[in-house]
């Protein structure tokens, strides 16, 4: 059976709930060993105020995990003598936030386990604790060695990918670039192939500016970056349309229109897919060696340790990372 590791995110946030939650729920147990990984104390302090029916089973390595009916918990905190205080932001929880993550990825690149679902983390808090990264997509993608990745959030809706992520949007437009536009319609392209099961993806391209740009009346970067990437990846049989205004195009977008959109900043992609799948949508990063997903949340500091946390997202985001995992498999056969 399939391992799924499931790190704690923020202890201070919602993240020890939803991953408690998923881990115990039937639909998610019948396909994978999830396993928690971060401090048993931080995970059993939720754990004890929450009736999930199931018990928690600290484990010090994988073998002690498999086969058991409990909520198993891979210990990392042997030395964690922090206090957990719901809704506040510390460096502690930061630096354990980060020290799953870590964990996490050597098990995976190790194949220990198949895939990695990350609960959320506060950015701030993993500066506080000396982490310099924007966010996990992009400490992903260093501590895996990947040469590039790409957001892609999925639900039901759509799968949007997005061209730039964690950056102010006054440094989108000299952040994007032909080469970049080029470099994630690829990697979109490829991943929609392989890990969607997509055989011959069609992607909707947005433009950045009102109205695409309105012939270069708002703005150039259709023309002189967007158009041209497009151009250039159709000569590599990648089949793409756009540059569409965005507002036009999720105000006429239905389900199954496109295998994949590619927005250009943040809010533009996550804004009507949010709308749209807010409790069921996953991230997935795509282009690294390993499989990591996670909820479409944030740590929701507001009601952490209020036990109303909705795992929704997180039980999707493990059934996606087990759905990839399959199709990976698939597509190298195939190959």
């Amino acid at each position: 059976m399939s391992v799924i590791a499931i790190t704690i995110g923020d202890y201070n946030g919602i993240g020890p709930e939803v991953a408690i939650k998923a881990a115990a729920s039937r639909s998610i147990r019948a396909d994978c060993t999830p396993l928690l990984i971060g401090p048993y104390e931080a995970f059993e302090y939720y754990a004890r105020r929450y009736d999930v029916r199931r018990k928690t089973l600290r484990v010090t390595k994988l073998e002690d995990a498999i086969g058991r009916s409990e909520i198993t918990i891979l210990d990392i905190g042997d030395d964690f003598k922090e206090k957990v205080r719901p809704g506040k932001l510390t460096p502690e929880s930061g630096k354990w936030a980060g020290l799953a993550i870590e964990r996490a990825i050597q098990m995976c690149l190790a194949g220990e386990v198949d895939g990695v679902v990350t609960a959320p983390v506060s950015k701030e808090a993993l500066r506080l604790a000396g982490y310099k990264y924007p966010g996990q997509t992009e400490m992903f993608t260093v501590l895996t060695k990947s040469s590039q990745s790409i957001m892609i959030m999925t639900s039901g809706f759509a799968r949007i990918a997005l061209a730039t992520i964690h950056i102010p949007i006054s440094e989108v437009p000299k952040m994007l670039t032909e080469d970049l536009i080029c470099s994630r319609l690829e990697i979109f392209n490829e991943s929609i192939r392989k890990d969607f099961g997509v055989k011959s993806p069609q992607i909707a391209v947005l433009g950045l500016n009102p109205h695409a740009g309105e012939n270069g009346l708002i703005g150039k970067e259709e023309i002189e970056l967007i158009k041209p990437a497009m151009i250039k990846v159709r000569a590599k049989k990648i089949n793409v349309k756009g540059p569409f205004p965005a507002d036009a195009f999720f105000g006429t977008y239905r389900e199954g229109m496109y295998d994949g959109i590619l927005a250009m900043y943040h809010d533009q992609g996550l804004i009507p897919l949010k709308m749209k799948s807010f409790s069921t949508g996953v991230n997935f990063t795509a282009g690294l060696n390993i499989i990591r997903t996670s909820p479409d949340h944030g740590t929701a500091f507001d009601i952490a340790g209020k036990g109303i946390a909705n795992p929704s997202s997180t039980i999707e985001a493990i059934k996606l990372a087990l759905e990839i995992s399959r199709n990976r498999k698939i597509y190298k056969k195939e190959s």
